[in-house]
């Protein structure tokens, strides 16, 4: 399998995560996941009172330097982090 579709296996992956998974995960994921599938940021900065699209976004900003490919590679290191924790803490 190539890159893509092991990116594409994780973001399923992903969504299994449990509820414990710390909101600086999901921020995590999320900015790599933006950063793999649209690219650098491409939009205006969420105004103060919308905190969680701001986190968002901060997040997604936070991975710009990086290529869509250390994106998605870094992408499914975190995923697989993150399963083997939840594995490991439901053990």
């Amino acid at each position: 399998m190539g890159l893509k579709e092991d990116f594409e296996e994780y973001a399923l992956k992903a969504k299994t995560l449990p509820e414990s998974t710390t909101n600086e995960s999901k921020l995590i994921l999320y900015g790599l996941y933006k950063q793999a599938t649209v690219g650098p940021v491409n939009t205006t900065r969420p105004g103060m009172f919308s905190m969680t699209e701001k986190a968002k976004w901060d997040s997604w900003k936070s991975f710009e330097a990086k290529s869509k490919e250390e994106a998605m590679n870094d992408y499914i290191v975190k995923v697989k982090q993150l399963l083997e924790e939840a594995a490991a803490a439901s053990a």
